[in-house]
This record gives C-alpha cells, sequence and structure tokens, in this order.
C-alpha cells in the first residue's frame, strides 16, 4: 500500500502513532472555548492569550491564534471593515502644485473638492472650483448623491462662466471622481492640466478645505438646514457674498 501510494513505511507507521496521541494542545482549545462561550465570542487573540497567562496557561499569542482560527474560536466582533470603493481608479496624476497656492495670474491656479453639507432631507455633497489668484469661487454644484457627474457638471459650469482657459492646473485630491476616465477626458477636452494630492496628504489641498471650513463656520454651522432647497439657498447667498463683498484679512479689501 505504501508503495502504491508512493510514501515512505516508516513515515505511514509515524502518522499511524500519531493518530492515536492525544493532542498537546486540548486543554488549552478546552479552555478557549469555554472562556469565548463565557464571554460570548468577544475575545480576540490578544485578549485570550492575556485570560490564559492570567490563569497559569502561558502560550505565545500566535499560537493562541492559530489554535482559535484552527477551531473556529475567533470573535465575532471587530473584524477588519471591507471598505466599498464607489469608483474604479483608473488615472492618477502627479501633484504639480506641490503646496504652490500662490499665483501672478487668474486661471492659472485652481483647487476642487467635496464636501458635505447635513440637513434635515440628508446629506447634500456640494463640489467647487477655487481660482488661487484671488480665492474666489468660480463655480459650485450640489446634488444628494456622489457622483462622478457632481465633479464634471462643475467644470462645465466654470468654462461656461468663462472662469477657465488652456493651461489650467486643477488641484485635487484621490476621489474616485477625479481619478475615473470621464474626468480624464473632459479635462483633456478642456486643455486642463489635472494635479493630484499625494495619498494621506491633507494638506496638499489645503486651500480647498480652507474654504470649506470658511464656509461652514461662517454660514452652514450656524442654522438647522432641513432641506435641500434650503441648503441650496445659503449655499448660493453665502458664495456671492465671499465673491463679491467679503473682506480678506491680508489686502483689507473685498474680492
Amino acid at each position: 500500500m505504501c508503495k502504491f501510494f508512493g510514501i515512505s513505511r516508516s513515515g505511514y507507521y509515524a502518522w499511524i502513532h500519531k493518530l492515536n496521541q492525544p493532542n498537546p494542545d486540548q486543554a488549552v482549545i478546552d479552555q478557549i472555548a469555554r472562556q469565548q462561550k463565557q464571554c460570548k465570542n468577544t475575545y480576540g487573540y490578544r485578549r485570550m492569550q492575556l485570560w490564559l497567562d492570567k490563569n497559569g496557561c502561558h502560550k505565545n499569542p500566535k499560537t493562541v491564534l492559530r489554535l482559535m482560527k484552527q477551531h473556529g474560536f475567533l470573535s465575532e466582533i471587530r473584524r477588519r471593515r471591507q471598505w466599498k470603493r464607489l469608483g474604479q481608479q483608473v488615472h492618477k496624476y502627479k501633484n504639480l502644485l506641490n503646496r504652490e497656492f500662490h499665483t501672478e495670474r487668474p486661471n492659472s491656479k485652481s483647487v476642487t473638492d467635496i464636501s458635505y453639507i447635513h440637513t434635515g432631507q440628508g446629506v447634500l455633497y456640494l463640489s467647487m472650483i477655487r481660482d488661487l489668484y484671488d480665492n474666489s469661487i468660480v463655480a459650485c454644484k450640489t446634488v444628494s448623491s456622489q457622483t462622478v457627474s457632481l465633479v464634471l457638471d462643475t467644470i462645465r459650469l466654470a468654462v461656461k462662466k468663462e472662469k477657465v482657459a488652456g493651461e489650467l492646473h486643477l488641484h485635487s485630491d484621490q476621489g474616485f471622481q477625479y481619478t475615473s476616465q470621464a474626468y480624464f477626458n473632459l479635462t483633456k477636452e478642456y486643455g486642463i492640466i489635472p494635479s493630484m494630492s499625494r495619498r494621506g496628504n491633507c494638506y496638499d489641498n489645503a486651500m480647498a478645505e480652507n474654504f470649506f471650513g470658511i464656509l461652514k463656520t461662517e454660514c452652514i454651522c450656524r442654522q438647522k438646514l432641513k432641506t435641500f432647497q434650503q441648503a441650496n439657498d445659503l449655499i448660493d447667498e453665502y458664495i456671492h457674498f465671499y465673491n463679491s463683498e467679503r473682506i480678506q484679512t491680508k489686502t483689507g479689501l473685498a474680492k
């Protein structure tokens, strides 16, 4: 039989001998099973190892993890969250702006981003483009669902207002809208040069975050918004004030 299965006789008898031996970890397995039942399957392997150690059973954390995996005793809480990607990342761009937020002429450097406005009807998504020449908001759009179209429509609105010209560096974060094929196609069509923040570096797009902070501090957070329409009206009114009347502390002048 050993010859038929291609194994050695010594290996076969060693396996038979092992079958007749009790599992050296059985006592630990029984302790783990009892404790998981007691704590309603809430202990992870680190906490279980500490509990075993406290009760006189000294085992390496990796051994405890192996036994818990093999016998189905892993904790039923705090499992690693499966993040849902809202869109496929197709294109990524270099950080051309590189935190150089100053420019001497309009329509040369702009930043864009999306923020969330909470209302009684739900979340409203606000997309905007900010010209770094005078920090004015050249275009903004709001929708009740986060889609690529929100970003594309914001760019089209800016172009329609003649606030976007060729060779514009448009900086964004790495949101799925800005890495999409549709965003790549539209920026190429309008001659816009995309720039993108490094991953995990919110300061790379600080000027976009700065505007959203101002908007929420001076406007949104001072109101209890019940409807999308109320939020839209308030945002439009504030952006008109921001672009036309609000005094800049750096210059002492309105925009």
